[in-house]
C-alpha cells in the first residue's frame, strides 16, 4: 500500500513539473519569436536579387521614433555615406584582433554604382547611425549625428 502511494506521488510530481516547464519554454519561445519579429527589417528586390535583412533589437522602433523621415536626405547623401560605412565595417570584419568580433560578423556587400534605391539606402544608412549611437562606435572617424 505505501509503495503504490510513493509510486502515484513521484507519478504526480513528474507530471506537474513536465506540464509547468512546457508552459514556461512555450511562453519564453513566443516572448523570442515577438522580439525576434518586431526586431527584424528585411528589404529585398527581385529585379536586382539583393536581400537586406537587419536583426537588431530597438531598431525598428529608433527608425521610427528618433530618425530623420524618409526623403530628409537624398539618395546621393546616402548613397556616399553608405560607401564609407560600408568599407570601414568590412574593414573592421577582417580585423577581429582589433575589433570586436561580436559587433562586426559578417561583410556587408554594398557595391558603389549599383542604384538600390532609395529605401534600402536610407535603412542602411540609418542602420550605421543606430549601431554607432548605441555600441559606442565611429565608422567614419566622427560621432555620427542624427
Amino acid at each position: 500500500m505505501k509503495t503504490s502511494i510513493y509510486i502515484l506521488l513521484v507519478l504526480g510530481l513528474l507530471i506537474g513539473c513536465n506540464s509547468s516547464k512546457t508552459i514556461i519554454s512555450t511562453k519564453a519561445t513566443q516572448e523570442k519569436n515577438n522580439v525576434v519579429a518586431n526586431d527584424t527589417v528585411k528589404i529585398e528586390n527581385d529585379d536586382l536579387e539583393y536581400e537586406i535583412i537587419i536583426i537588431e533589437p530597438g531598431f525598428n522602433s529608433w527608425l521610427a521614433s528618433t530618425a530623420k523621415p524618409e526623403g530628409y536626405y537624398s539618395q546621393g547623401y546616402l548613397e556616399t555615406k553608405n560607401i564609407i560605412y560600408v568599407n570601414e565595417w568590412n574593414n573592421r570584419v577582417l580585423q577581429p584582433q582589433l575589433y570586436d568580433p561580436n559587433l562586426y560578423e559578417m561583410q556587408i556587400d554594398y557595391q558603389q554604382g549599383i542604384d538600390y534605391g532609395y529605401e534600402v539606402n536610407y535603412k542602411l544608412y540609418n542602420y550605421f547611425i543606430y549601431f554607432q549611437l548605441k555600441y559606442k562606435q565611429q565608422l567614419a572617424g566622427f560621432v555620427p549625428r542624427i
